[in-house]
């Protein structure tokens, strides 16, 4: 735990970027019957009855320091996938960044393993070179910022059926938008956690 919260207390630096990581999936269900919409005193009404669409997977990436996320959709949750993501993260949204700082879980395909299956030796070696990996604590997954994004965004946007992936990413898309244009930095993790630490 002091670990990740000694990398939450470094100072911003736009060549050494901090990313919280973590990932979701979402089902996918069609209606099987056309809602009836709300009307003035009555409530919207729809079937319980829905047709299951497949599953797609979600990958936040969240900047706390600066307040802004990223969301992925993909099909699946691989360590093909995940490799990709990360080159993505390193080339396209943080390409002048000399080391990037990534927060997240111990899931089996968030390793540098990953990245060699994916990608050929001396590709898998340059994005490793720029990365510093901090994992969350067993049982402590609860220290990754990306978590909270996580769940903010299923409170906020998905919680309702969502019959497909296109729609999935436009919804996805439209709640990262509106959420970046609000950025906030993050507070101080130590102030927020100060009632997990000892009093002597």
């Amino acid at each position: 735990m002091e670990n990740i919260l000694a990398v939450y207390q470094r100072s911003y630096d736009e060549t050494h970027p901090l990313i919280c990581v973590d990932e979701s999936s979402k089902q996918h269900l069609k209606e099987t019957r056309q809602p009836i919409p709300a009307q003035p005193g009555s409530v919207e009404k729809y079937d319980t009855e829905y047709e299951r669409n497949g599953v797609s997977s979600l990958s936040m990436f969240f900047e706390p320091l600066e307040g802004r996320r990223h969301v992925a959709v993909t099909n699946q949750r691989t360590a093909i996938d995940w490799a990709q993501q990360i080159q993505s993260l390193i080339d396209v949204h943080y390409p002048e960044a000399e080391l990037v700082t990534l927060v997240m879980d111990n899931l089996n395909t968030h390793t540098g393993a990953s990245l060699y299956k994916a990608f050929p030796p001396e590709e898998a070696r340059r994005l490793l070179a720029k990365l510093d990996i901090h994992y969350t604590p067993k049982h402590g997954s609860w220290l990754n910022m990306a978590e909270i994004e996580l769940s903010i965004l299923s409170r906020q946007c998905l919680d309702r059926r969502i019959p497909d992936q296109a729609t999935l990413k436009r919804e996805t898309a439209a709640w990262q938008e509106k959420r970046n244009a609000i950025a906030r930095p993050n507070e101080d993790a130590r102030v927020k956690l100060k009632r997990l630490y000892p009093t002597l």
